[in-house]
């Protein structure tokens, strides 16, 4: 499986991005698909993630503020953030989960400007 992400840029507090993310393979049964991000000296945590089944998962930090969507028949997921803050700033991954394996994109790098 490939992932590969587009999107990222610098952007104002309170400005918007859309980040999105096309999977393609020989054999695609995606499971789940996602958003993780990586600040710098911080660990990887996930921001939003949407299953098969549609049934959304966000961070605390993304509820209200971000909104993942997912085109089964593209195998494309996207995440609009709005009302980005300083602290939203990070590498953004891709995150795939294709018949039990775990799949990450190469990242896009999100700076938000205070």
């Amino acid at each position: 499986v490939q992932l590969q992400a587009f999107g990222g840029g610098l952007v104002q507090a309170g400005g918007s991005l859309r980040l999105s993310c096309a999977a393609s393979g020989s054999t695609l049964m995606i499971n789940v698909m996602g958003w993780y991000r990586q600040a710098p000296g911080k660990q990887r945590e996930l921001v939003a993630i949407i299953p098969s089944n549609g049934r959304t998962t966000y961070s605390d930090s993304a509820k209200g503020r971000f909104t993942i969507s997912r085109d089964g028949a593209k195998n494309t997921v996207d995440l609009q953030m709005n009302s980005l803050k300083p602290e939203d700033t990070a590498v953004y991954y891709c995150y795939v989960v294709n018949l039990g394996s775990a799949y990450w994109g190469q990242g896009t790098q999100v700076t938000v400007s205070s």
